[in-house]
Formats: structure tokens, C-alpha cells, sequence
């Protein structure tokens, strides 16, 4: 899809339909309208906004020495210039890292979150092979993407592989690395700190995934008092588009479980 973009102090997104918000944050290397089959689905209920990460898209190019605070801030940011007190938020991938911080950094911000074919304790080999991945990335040389979509589409789907390499090659080489590095290094920054996870939470992924596998979603949920996993069958790294009926329907099954009375007294005060 290709939908008009704004630009919100450096941050540019693509917004659609009214109700309540829901964010969706993409993953390394993607950009906003990796999110078109969530988008038009959730448009005709919500307010879906979907940003462009630092360095990704039209969006800044992430500062020096950035970590992912610095992507959960821009997120925030974005909530406080469109109005927004509290949204149900989205992460794919490295999204679903920079959605759990926004959910553990500022609980009263979201809702309910979705966590997507994202990273939490790489085991030594997955570790060693991510960051040789982050090496390549940050060295200059030129790039192949075909392993990485590989990894993402298995040998099927070649119209969305093609618009997937589409957008790998059109993001900004220092915003791709800079991200990439963080993504190779963040998979422990929760360990231990999921507790913190209040609101209503999934953790979903593929089962065919090879980076983002079952038993990562299965220790986040377990993790976080409030959450749930779930596994796609047949599904790899980019279910969104690959599976999007059955993505939906989790997210929309997350969307519609009742906020305690607590939760909503303090998002109505926030």
C-alpha cells in the first residue's frame, strides 16, 4: 500500500480511521506500510497510526550513540503531539522490543500490547549469528537480502518478498545499521523486568519463525502477569503480511478484552 504520510517533530506516519488508538510500530528495515493488511482492517474501528522508526522511512535519523530508549521516546512523543493519553500498541519484531519498553517506561500509556515475532534471550548460537548479521550491516559493504527473506517468507509469497526487498533497499543505510546493532543486543534488556507488563498482553510469533521462535513468545507471556501467547501455524518472521486473517484475529481478540476498572480510572486521568 502506499498511503499518505505526516510529519509530527521529525516522525512521519501514516494515520487512518477514528476510535480508539491503536499504534503499530514496524521492524527493522521496514517501514510504515509493512502494516497494510493491519491497517486497513483496524481503520474501520480505530484510530490506527503507524509509524516510521528513527531512520526509517521519512522519520529522523536515530542520534548518536542511540539506544532503544531512544525509539520508545520517539513513539511517546508521538502520542503526546497527536493528543493521545493512552493507545493499544503493536510492535513487530524489533517494534515489539520498543513496545515493551513504552509498556514497562510509561504503563499508563498503554492499553493493551502486542508483541510480534520479536527476540527475548537468544540462546549462544542465535546470539553469535545476529550479531555477524549487525557486523555485516554496519560494515559498509554491500548488502544481500536474500538470506533475510528468506528467513522472513521461506521460498513462497514472492509479490510480498519483492515489496519487502523494496523496502530494505530504500532505508537509509546508517538508520538500517544503527537499528540493527540495537536489535542484535536488546533480546536481555527485559529479562526480569516483564513483571512490569500490566496492561492486557500477547506474544505471538510463527512457528516456522527461526529468530523470533515459539518458546521466546511462550517466556514473554509467561513473564508478564496479564498476557497470552499464541502461535500461527506455518507462519515465519512476517506473519503480518504472510497471515493476515490470522493475525488479526489475535489482535482483534487482544482488542477486545476488558480493561480492569482500575486500569481505565487511570487512563481517563492521565
Amino acid at each position: 500500500m502506499s498511503e499518505p504520510r505526516r510529519n509530527l517533530g521529525g516522525t512521519t506516519f501514516i494515520e487512518a480511521g477514528e476510535g480508539e488508538p491503536l499504534l503499530l510500530i514496524h521492524g527493522v528495515g521496514m517501514n510504515a506500510e509493512a502494516w497494510g493488511p493491519q491497517i486497513e482492517t483496524f481503520a474501520k474501528t480505530h484510530r490506527v497510526i503507524a509509524l516510521d522508526m528513527l531512520g526509517h522511512g521519512g522519520s529522523a535519523l536515530p542520534p548518536e550513540g542511540a539506544t532503544l530508549d531512544d525509539y520508545v521516546q520517539q513513539a511517546r512523543r508521538l502520542l503526546d503531539d497527536l493528543g493521545i493519553s493512552a493507545a493499544n500498541v503493536v510492535g513487530h519484531s524489533m517494534g515489539g522490543l520498543v513496545a515493551m519498553g513504552l509498556a514497562i517506561a510509561k504503563p499508563q500509556r498503554v492499553k493493551r500490547l502486542a508483541v510480534l515475532n520479536s527476540v527475548f534471550e537468544r540462546d549462544e548460537a542465535a546470539r553469535a549469528a545476529v550479531e555477524a548479521r549487525a557486523a555485516e550491516v554496519s560494515s559498509g559493504a554491500a548488502l544481500d537480502f536474500g538470506t533475510a527473506l528468506d528467513r522472513w517468507f521461506g521460498y513462497d509469497h514472492a509479490t510480498l518478498r519483492e515489496a519487502a526487498r523494496a523496502w530494505l533497499s530504500t532505508t537509509n543505510r546508517q538508520g538500517y545499521a544503527t537499528a540493527y546493532q540495537i536489535f542484535a543486543t536488546a533480546d536481555r534488556l527485559y529479562s526480569g523486568t516483564l513483571f512490569g507488563v500490566l496492561c492486557p498482553a500477547l506474544f505471538a510469533t510463527g512457528s516456522d519463525d527461526p529468530n523470533s521462535t515459539p518458546a521466546m513468545a511462550e517466556a514473554m507471556a509467561k513473564a508478564a502477569p496479564r498476557a497470552t501467547s499464541a502461535i500461527i501455524a506455518g507462519a515465519r518472521h512476517a506473519m503480518t503480511l504472510t497471515h493476515p486473517e490470522e493475525t488479526n484475529a489475535l489482535l482483534q481478540s487482544l482488542l477486545e478484552r476488558r480493561l480492569s476498572s482500575f486500569e481505565s480510572r487511570e487512563l481517563r486521568t492521565a
